[in-house]
């Protein structure tokens, strides 16, 4: 009788933790849905940058000890955003590459890179990126495929995109805002920048390859209605 008692208290334990687990899961899975589903409620038009919420990184390989990392300061944006169709949304950026800014540059190193062994700001002053075609991979995720310019020459470059959300307005903020997190990897060498790549087979050197981090946050359309319905745009 004892033997068969453990037996049944095992049994009903092992389907009880197994029923808890299922409940963790798909509050964990109720959660993460939540969290990851933007809020697409927001008017289609023109997006503009805003630059107190944006920024540009890039990182290089150095030596194969690190990612160096520096950005660019001034750049702007524009989104043509319709939420019902991502694939139909366009974007064009500009970027000015004097607004280089590094961490603690030894002397003469900016000047350097703005020269004509590397960005030739002079003769290059605008970098520019215009969107060719947006394909729509999933809710919140858009892959943009455009035409960027460095140093004087024209390329295809890839971002992934994320698309963080929005809202259609706030009375704080009474225009629509839409935000969105990418990256892209290009190829300096693509562009005629090859100075300082390192040899086959070496690290010694700068890489070849350069990765770009964007974060930023776009102002649209003025809010219709000054109610808002607060679940709804948080």
């Amino acid at each position: 009788m004892n033997k068969l008692f453990h037996v049944c208290v095992a049994l009903t334990l092992t389907a009880c933790s197994q029923q808890q687990a299922s409940n963790d899961a798909s509050q964990t899975s109720k959660k993460i849905s939540n969290t990851t589903t933007p809020a697409v409620n927001v008017p289609a038009g023109t997006y503009t940058l805003d630059k107190a919420h944006a920024s540009l990184v890039f990182r290089v390989n150095h030596l194969g000890f690190s990612h160096y990392t520096a950005q660019f300061k001034t750049f702007d944006a524009q989104v043509q955003f319709d939420p019902k169709n991502l694939a139909a949304s366009t974007v064009s950026a500009t970027i000015d590459p004097r607004s280089l800014d590094l961490d603690n540059p030894p002397p003469g190193f900016v000047d350097a890179l703005l020269g004509e062994q590397w960005l030739d700001a002079k003769q290059f002053p605008q970098m520019s990126f215009k969107s060719t075609r947006v394909d729509s991979l999933s809710i919140d995720t858009v892959r943009i495929v455009g035409d960027f310019t460095l140093h004087g020459v024209t390329k295809p470059v890839t971002l992934e995109a994320q698309f963080n959300g929005g809202y259609a307005g706030h009375p704080m903020d009474p225009h629509a805002r839409i935000g969105f997190s990418a990256h892209a990897m290009l190829k300096r060498s693509e562009f005629g920048i090859v100075y300082g790549i390192p040899e086959p087979g070496s690290t010694m050197g700068v890489s070849d390859a350069v990765e770009f981090i964007i974060e930023a946050e776009f102002s649209g359309p003025p809010l219709v209605s000054s109610k808002l319905d607060v679940g709804e745009h948080k």
